[in-house]
């Protein structure tokens, strides 16, 4: 029989892994990826490099965008006043934009103009 007990193995094992500090352990985690980066024929990526970088930045531009919407919203007075200033922004644009027929027909056609450009 041994005298060493499974208790006192996972002992040891954990004061093994609690003895390497975090930035040893992050220098070994960052070299791997290094590695792991430097493998990679970064010529060959094209158009799939590219549209990963551009939803990485869609990610993170919706992120910051939360993050500022979420700020405002904290302060109680900013919600009402910023929705009070978009009816005014939209009304006004109406006025301009909607009092007569030739305006109405020429907004129309700009947005269809705009749909043929994009959507074909």
């Amino acid at each position: 029989m041994s005298d060493v007990n499974p208790e006192s193995k996972e002992d040891s094992k954990s004061t093994k892994t609690e003895g390497v500090s975090f930035s040893d352990r992050y220098g070994d985690v960052m070299s791997k990826v290094n590695d792991a980066l430097s493998k990679i024929d970064w010529t060959q990526m094209g158009k799939y490099g590219k549209a990963a970088g551009i939803v990485a930045v869609v990610i993170l531009a919706q992120v910051l965008i939360k993050v500022v919407i979420d700020t405002i919203n904290f302060f109680p007075i900013l919600p009402g006043l910023l929705e009070l200033l978009g009816v005014v922004v939209l009304g006004q644009w109406s006025w301009q934009n909607l009092t007569t027929s030739e305006k109405r027909t020429a907004v129309f056609e700009k947005v269809q103009n705009l749909r043929k450009e994009y959507l074909g």
